[in-house]
């Protein structure tokens, strides 16, 4: 992996800080962060879909495909062919429904967790190393901007 570049910003004009202004400078970057973010993967390489399925299965445990459909807000045939492939792969398995014997919990397998585990350890990495690059005082803005950006995500 090459070394990381520095880092250099300046203080933000008044134009800068205008709210139509810094939204789209925040879109594009958040849209660039993120995207290389993803391009970090586990053994598996699995598409971004295929992953956000496992972290909400380490997150909230076994589901049935209908909920894993409505949390990630797609349709049950799709989410239906994302578990299918997931289970060719390895990382979930199904299980009968506890009180319902029509349906069936999708649950991580050991291989899931390791995948979803390893996934984040690289995405953590290369985050960490970019931000090793930034002086201690550009670090702290940065660490007040993530609070601010968690609190317009709970919005």
């Amino acid at each position: 992996m090459p070394a990381a570049e520095p880092i250099t910003s300046s203080s933000p004009t008044k134009a800068q800080c205008r709210p139509a202004t810094l939204g789209g400078d925040l879109r594009v970057a958040l849209t660039r962060v993120s995207r290389a973010l993803r391009s970090r993967r586990g053994g598996a390489d699995l598409p971004e879909g295929q992953f956000g399925v496992l972290t909400v299965l380490h997150k909230h445990g076994g589901m049935t495909p209908g909920a894993l459909a409505t949390h990630e807000r797609i349709r049950p045939p799709s989410m239906t062919r994302t578990v299918n492939a997931l289970v060719e792969l390895g990382l979930v398995h199904k299980v009968e429904h506890p009180t319902d014997g029509r349906q069936v919990v999708v649950a991580l397998t050991d291989a899931g967790v390791l995948e979803v585990k390893e996934t984040r350890r690289r995405r953590d990495a290369w985050l960490t190393q970019q931000l090793t690059a930034l002086t201690p005082e550009e670090r702290e803005t940065l660490a007040r901007a993530s609070d601010l950006l968690t609190r317009i995500a709970a919005r």
